[in-house]
């Protein structure tokens, strides 16, 4: 592929270049990826409004999200097993997202650890944190993100249980890989995929090394699917907050409800999400969603999106609807499956320019004064 343009094109670089296993993991959803469909379907029907003869010719794309300046509205998400979708992923992004200026987010399920991508790294990034079932070592881990320097804690709230993903136990995942006929045969032509794994930092969960290791005969696989609890309620954020001195996200609301109690209970930020289409299927899209919870909270904490967001256009949409920023996972994944770190940064860059031209098309010059008059307002049913 001579000529990269798109998201798409990174994508399709990334299927060829990724065993199978590990990119249905990323690229697909639960059960009959309703909702997943849904991400996207609903973001593209939105319909901008194209303006002419104004002014733009100064145009600026840099805002703040979570007090820190960012060179667009965008942020690389909290993904698990970045490290599997190419060697030392995890590191390779948030260099890529350090070098462009937006922020990076490790999540617990990271291939490398939180100390890994700090002595890689000079920006400080953020972590994603899942509360287990081991409250203590939950907290632990808030304490590594904090030794870390990471200024920004998101607590992700919507997978009290694992969604069901059709495609995962077919494929064989497993970390390390597991290997069978089937993906053995597909692993084998993948040769840069085998190196870049072979030759990184660590095959396992980084973050969960030291769990792992103090029950006996468990793989990580079993201990990670008995460390998710349903039982997880609205004290267990109260008791993140207390310990967590720097600034919390939460991450996984949809509903007005749920936004509300999450600024009550002091949150500086929440993220519209559905987990990118991967837990609740036949669930509403995090677009559609948007609106309501930007409602909900009146400005007492930063909106962020995050569900389908593939390009430029998406951020635009988002933010036009009343998100701060915009996060996206998919997007950033297939760029580093595709060519490692400057994958990630074509990726960027992509999106950039995207945003860019469509600031231009609708007559806007700062994406920070982006609004519903962005968009052609369609007439009541």
């Amino acid at each position: 592929m001579r000529v990269i343009n798109s998201i798409a094109d990174l994508r399709e670089l990334a299927q060829r270049r990724v065993p199978r296993s590990i990119f249905e993991y990323v690229d697909r959803g639960s059960y009959d990826e309703l909702t997943l469909g849904r991400n996207r379907s609903d973001l593209e029907a939105l319909k901008f409004r194209q303006r002419v003869l104004i002014d733009v010719a100064r145009q600026s794309m840099s805002t703040t999200i979570m007090g820190g300046a960012a060179s667009m509205p965008l942020a690389l998400g909290p993904t698990g097993m970045a490290g599997m979708v190419h060697g030392d992923g995890e590191i390779l992004a948030a260099q890529a997202a350090e070098s462009f200026g937006v922020p990076f987010c490790l999540s617990t399920v990271s291939i490398c650890s939180i100390e890994d991508v700090r002595a890689a790294t000079r920006a400080p990034f953020w972590f994603q944190l899942y509360v287990m079932k081991d409250r203590g070592y939950t907290m632990e881990l808030v304490d590594r993100a904090e030794a870390a320097g990471c200024p920004v804690l998101m607590m992700t709230v919507d997978i009290p249980v694992s969604g069901l993903r059709r495609r995962d136990p077919k494929n064989g995942l497993a970390v390390p890989p597991r290997l069978t006929l089937r993906n053995a045969l597909d692993i084998c032509t993948k040769p840069r995929w085998i190196w870049g794994v072979a030759t990184g930092k660590r095959r396992e969960f980084g973050n969960l090394t030291a769990a792992v290791s103090r029950t006996s005969g468990t793989t990580f696989a079993q201990w990670l699917t008995a460390q998710f609890d349903a039982s997880v309620t609205w004290k267990d954020l109260e008791a993140i907050r207390r310990r967590w001195k720097g600034k919390l996200i939460v991450k996984g609301i949809m509903d007005p409800e749920d936004a509300r109690q999450v600024v009550a209970l002091g949150a500086d930020a929440l993220v519209v999400s559905n987990h990118g289409g991967r837990q609740l299927d036949g669930g509403c899209s995090t677009i559609s969603a948007l609106p309501g919870v930007v409602e909900a909270v009146q400005q007492r904490c930063e909106v962020l999106f995050d569900g389908g967001v593939r390009s430029g256009q998406d951020i635009l949409r988002a933010l036009a609807l009343g998100a701060r920023a915009t996060i996206t996972g998919r997007a950033f994944l297939y760029g580093l499956g595709a060519l490692g770190r400057e994958g990630v940064k074509a990726a960027l860059e992509i999106m950039s320019r995207e945003l860019q031209v469509s600031l231009a098309l609708t007559g806007c010059n700062d994406v920070r004064d982006a609004s519903r008059a962005l968009l052609v307002q369609e007439p009541a049913r």
